[in-house]
């Protein structure tokens, strides 16, 4: 395989052209720590509430976890809906349901607001059973699902399996219809200069090396200046190494993801293999995602090594992945592969996003492979959280602790990826 460790939507995206050049300095109400969703959407929501707002970001706008996922906008959580109420109880498990659901209409609002050319689109997402006996828990979670909290689920059977997927490699699926699909860095980008035409300053370029308590709030330091800002929101995701960030390294787990984006393939092969064009999902711990591009590329990722991404592992990745997908799709083994690339999944202990305040300090982070629709909210609810609305938060009462043993290398992925491999085999 040759091709290079890129994101294919990264590479597929225009410039930002709103940055601020030259020196980070003066006096702001609220400096924004990361220029992902979380930020940008936060930029956006805070500048049209008329707070001057400064954002850092420590290389270019969406260029991490933002512009480097599976381009997947789905309703649900993370999680199995019964195990989330077996937890918290009914009421709170559809809350935390709904709040997925309601994130995938705000990325759709603002990408129509603002005008941004992202390819929105509501697909639908297929959860794929990778062994007979996982199609019975999706028939019982349809069954939940429709009875309690969602109406827009639907099951396939195994023997109609072929109406969505020209594969032998399933027993049967789960669609909720209403998720979406997008262009993620058009996206991301698309926000950053919707955020820049409100009034807020973006800095591309400016890693955060210290935040420090002053009179009437916050100093921030990075390589080209320092800003006083009244308040901090830290929308890094997995936590930088530089030390204001030590709560947070302590507290997110990031583990690799890794995709590659095929050649366009051809209409008629298209029509065979994914006919409905959807999102795609296997019920594997260690399982697989895809979709198709506009220009039918097939975008296929997984967790296919317990690594972290870097442009060696992104390879080795890459070539697990080709083999996979041409197990699952074997008329698309030796098509050619244009990108390959990884990017790194911010996890907390239980899956769930956490956002709050700490020691002065906001936070919105932990979205678990949900951030494309879930950070975009979260900025938003955070802006009003700042500005004194604190129930805008729906994670706001869950405890945080943090991961014993972890100090910021997950030295323990190998074990975790030997777990859930056992776990594939048994279950």
């Amino acid at each position: 395989m040759t091709a290079p460790s890129l994101s294919y939507w990264l590479a597929s995206a225009p410039a930002f052209t709103g940055g601020t050049q030259g020196e980070v300095g003066g006096k702001v109400d609220v400096a924004i720590i990361g220029g992902g969703f979380t930020g940008l959407s936060a930029a956006l929501a805070l500048a049209r509430q008329g707070a001057s707002v400064m954002l850092l970001e420590q290389g270019q706008v969406a260029g991490e976890a933002s512009g480097r996922n599976g381009g997947q906008c789905n309703n649900g959580t993370a999680h199995d809906y019964g195990a989330l109420s077996a937890r918290f109880g009914k009421d709170i498990a559809k809350a935390y349901y709904r709040v997925h659901c309601d994130a995938v209409d705000m990325v759709e609002r603002i990408a129509q607001q603002e005008g941004i050319d992202c390819a929105f689109r509501r697909c639908g997402r297929v959860k794929l059973a990778a062994k007979p006996a996982h199609y019975d828990k999706l028939a019982r979670a349809h069954d939940l699902l429709r009875a309690e909290v969602d109406d827009n689920v639907r099951l396939v059977p195994p023997d109609r399996m072929r109406e969505e997927v020209g594969s032998d490699a399933f027993h049967g699926a789960l669609i909720q219809t209403t998720s979406a699909q997008l262009h993620p860095a058009r996206f991301g980008v698309g926000l950053a200069e919707a955020a820049a035409r409100a009034g807020a300053r973006i800095f591309e370029q400016a890693p955060v090396t210290g935040m420090d308590k002053v009179t009437g709030g916050w100093r921030v330091t990075t390589p080209r200046g320092q800003v006083t800002a009244a308040q901090i929101l830290v929308a890094t995701g997995g936590a930088p190494a530089a030390a204001p960030f030590g709560f947070f390294r302590r507290r997110i787990v990031s583990v690799g993801s890794f995709i590659i984006a095929t050649d366009p393939l051809d209409d008629a092969l298209v029509e065979t293999l994914l006919p409905n064009r959807r999102n795609y999902v296997t019920s594997k711990n260690i399982g697989n995602y895809f979709r198709l591009t506009p220009d039918n590329r097939l975008i296929f990722g997984g967790r296919a090594r317990f690594a972290i991404s870097d442009p060696r592992s992104d390879l080795k990745s890459g070539h697990i992945l080709q083999e996979v997908m041409g197990d699952i799709f074997p008329a698309l083994k030796g098509v050619g592969v244009s990108h390959v690339w990884g990017g790194m999944v911010d996890l907390t202990a239980d899956r769930l996003p956490r956002a709050g305040e700490q020691d002065g300090i906001f936070y919105s982070m932990g979205y678990s492979g949900h951030g494309v629709q879930m950070a975009t909210y979260m900025g938003q609810a955070m802006a009003r959280v700042m500005a004194g609305d604190v129930a805008a938060n729906p994670w706001g009462n869950l405890d945080w602790p943090s991961v014993p043993g972890h100090f910021g290398k997950p030295w323990f992925l190998p074990l975790v990826g030997l777990w859930y491999k056992w776990q594939d085999m048994i279950h």
